[in-house]
Formats: structure tokens, C-alpha cells, sequence
């Protein structure tokens, strides 16, 4: 188990522990009652932590994880099952990844493909910026293990709470709201064209694709495509094979791109919302403070709202909005999603198999009958209590 005083639930060490399944509650606070060799329950299903437990209890928990395991197993042995509701609507469940590796693992549990593999490991993990040569053989290697199922790589998302050691950016009063991802791409286009060429030379091996982070403007958006054309010039050039027709998206984690989501869709592929941040900007709530972690509420109904925006401007376009938010593993959310009309649901390898389950478990028209009546709730209390018994009706 995992528990930090700081934190929270979309925090890259509680992403870390989600995928490497080990149960965490993040942001408890104070810990200084916490003593070595003391016996300790972390209910990371709930986000509790019980101290001083008796024996009895401390057997009685134990009882409840191996149950919970052994549900876990059962799950992941049927992981193998197409995504389909019960009246044939086929749902894109993918995982998301931080390394080449974990897509063999992603794949294990049933994703078929990868809606977010987060490259900014490649660039934090060194005192160096990572070269084209060795970022293109890492996306080689995803897409790789993919077989021709997509791979959609982010450009850096460096800023907010991940630092460089490699690039040394200014100290901000408001980092998330600062220098960040995609503006730190398009002011050092040195760096987003060494990585732009490293993933277009992957996709000459598989289905790679392209997603930008933290897009807030149409202008970004032709600035970023700009280098891609440049980089794809200078490939042709150089006589080095690449997807001509490399699919390019954009997360929507930005209340002003959810807004005004059909201004966007003229210039992408595809969306993927990202809701770790959506959520935040639209709240207002930093995600990593604890003191106000009770505020960060992903199905708020100005986050549903956004979300539905977002999926019905991509439709219009015939296109398909995905998500790779942690919202998109959450099992409360699955069917109000659904109902949404979620095309695509990324997330940690882990969460797989629990929503696979619930996505053949219901129906598309019962899923809009629960999404509608959330709509009309006014508050993320109401909407997540309404979720959760409707699941438990249906024995989910």
C-alpha cells in the first residue's frame, strides 16, 4: 500500500500506483501519527487508511482483499472479450502507458490500443533531452507490440507538476496555469520537431498517432501542424518512410476548447478528453491540494456538460471524441459516459477488465436514460449516488 500526506487522486504518483496495482490514498494530510511496525489497512477503493486495527478486523480485511483479488482475476480472465454493449454497440477501450513496455501489459488486460502514451518519461528521466534516434526506437517498440492497433503518442507535457532536470524552466507563482505542454512545444520548436520526426518515423511500423496537450486555441493548433508539415518536408527529403496520413488529435482538457468544440474540429482528427485537468480548470480546484480535494468532482454537472459538448461537436464532424482521463477508468462514470456517446475509453491497464464488464453488462439506451436523468441533477454528490445505485441494481 501507498499513502502520502499530500496529493491527490489525479496525481502522477497515484497514476503510477494505479498502474502498477498497488492500492494508494493520496493527500491524507497529516501522518505523523503513522508509527513503524504498526498494523495498517489502506482501503485504496475507498481512500481510507484504519489504524490501530484489532486483529479480528485486520482478518476480516485481509478476508476482503483476497475477495477483491480474486473478483480482480475473474474479471481479467474474461479480458479477452470484444467491448460490445449488450445491443451491439462496439466501445474503443484502451490503456494508457508510460513506457513501450507496459503495452504488452495493457493488451494483457484487454485494451485494444493505446490512447495515451505519455512521453514526458522520456524526457524526465534524463539529465539530457532524449535524441530523435532513441525516441523513435521506443515509439517503434509501442507500436510495435501493438500490432497495427493505433498508438496514440502526446507530444511533451512537461510543466504544472512535472519538472525537468534535462530543461530548466522558470519557477512559477501558478505552474499549471503557466508554462506548460504544448506552449513550451511551440516556443522550442527545436525539441517538438526532434520528437515530431521520431513519431512519424514510427508510424512507417504501426498505427502511431498524434496528440497535442493542453491546446487552448485554433492558432496553437495550425502552429503545431506547421512543424508536422515541416518535419514530414524534410523526411520526403531525406528518403525516410512515414505515415502520410498520420491521424493528429488534441486533448480537450481546456474548458475553452469544450466550449467551443466545433471550432476545433475542422483542424484535427480527433479529441481525447483529459479530465484530470478539465476538471480542475473548469472548478477551479488545484488537483494536488489536499486541502480542497473534496472540491475536485468529476462528474459535476459543468464537467458532464463540457463532456457532452465536446462528444456532440465531434460527431456533427463524424468524428470520435475518447477520453484518457482517470474519469475514464472510474466504473461510476462508465455508463453515464456511454450514454454521453464516449467513443473511446483509455486508462490505466488496471481498470480494463471492471469496465469492460459494466460495458457488456448494459445497454446504449439504458446508458442515455442514466446520463439524461444525471443531467438533470445539480450537484456531483447527487449524480455519483445515483450512479453507484444503479450499478449496484445491477449487481455491478
Amino acid at each position: 500500500g501507498l499513502v502520502t500526506a499530500s496529493g491527490g487522486p489525479t496525481s502522477h504518483a497515484a497514476i503510477m500506483a494505479r498502474t502498477l496495482e498497488i492500492p494508494a490514498v493520496m493527500g491524507l494530510g497529516d501522518i505523523s501519527k503513522f508509527e513503524s511496525g504498526e498494523k495498517a489497512v489502506v482501503k485504496g477503493t475507498d481512500g481510507e487508511v484504519l489504524l490501530h486495527v484489532s486483529d479480528a478486523d485486520f482478518e476480516k480485511y485481509a478476508a476482503e482483499a483476497k475477495a477483491y483479488r480474486e473478483h480482480l482475476q475473474v474479471l481479467k480472465e474474461s479480458a479477452a472479450l470484444p467491448a460490445v454493449t449488450k445491443d451491439g454497440k462496439e466501445i474503443l477501450l484502451f490503456g494508457n502507458i508510460g513506457k513501450a513496455e507496459d503495452a504488452s501489459h495493457a493488451c494483457h488486460l484487454g485494451a485494444e490500443g493505446i490512447g495515451l502514451f505519455r512521453t514526458e518519461f522520456l524526457y524526465m528521466k534524463n539529465d539530457e533531452l532524449p535524441s530523435e534516434d532513441m525516441q523513435f526506437e521506443v515509439y517503434k517498440k509501442a507500436v510495435g507490440r501493438l500490432g497495427g492497433r493505433p498508438v496514440i503518442i502526446r507530444t511533451m507535457d512537461i510543466g504544472g507538476d512535472k519538472e525537468l532536470k534535462c530543461l530548466q524552466l522558470p519557477k512559477e507563482m501558478n505552474p499549471f496555469l503557466g508554462y506548460r505542454a504544448i506552449r513550451i512545444s511551440l516556443d522550442r520548436t527545436d525539441i517538438f520537431k526532434t520528437q515530431i520526426r521520431a513519431i512519424l518515423r514510427a508510424s512507417a511500423f504501426g498505427e502511431a498517432q498524434i496528440m497535442y496537450p493542453m491546446i487552448a486555441s485554433v492558432e496553437e493548433i495550425k502552429a503545431a501542424n506547421a512543424v508536422v508539415e515541416t518535419a514530414k518536408e524534410e523526411l520526403r527529403a531525406e528518403g525516410i518512410a512515414f505515415n502520410e496520413d498520420i491521424q493528429i488529435g488534441i486533448m480537450v482538457e481546456i474548458p475553452a476548447v469544450a466550449v467551443a468544440a466545433e471550432l476545433f474540429t475542422p483542424h484535427v482528427d480527433f479529441f481525447s478528453i483529459g479530465t484530470n485537468d478539465l476538471c480542475q480548470y473548469t472548478l477551479a480546484v488545484d488537483r494536488m491540494n489536499e486541502n480542497i480535494g473534496h472540491l475536485y468532482q468529476p462528474l459535476h454537472p459543468a464537467v458532464l456538460r463540457l463532456i457532452k459538448h465536446t462528444i456532440w461537436a465531434s460527431h456533427e464532424a463524424k468524428q470520435i471524441t475518447g477520453m484518457c482521463g482517470e474519469m475514464a477508468g472510474d466504473p461510476v462514470a462508465t455508463m453515464i459516459l456511454l450514454g454521453l456517446g464516449l467513443d473511446e475509453f483509455s486508462m490505466s491497464a488496471s481498470a480494463i477488465p471492471v469496465v469492460k464488464n459494466i460495458v457488456r453488462s448494459v445497454t446504449i439506451e439504458e446508458c442515455k436514460a442514466v446520463a439524461e436523468k444525471a443531467l438533470t441533477m445539480s450537484t456531483a454528490t447527487e449524480i455519483v449516488a445515483y450512479a453507484k445505485t444503479v450499478l449496484a441494481e445491477k449487481g455491478l
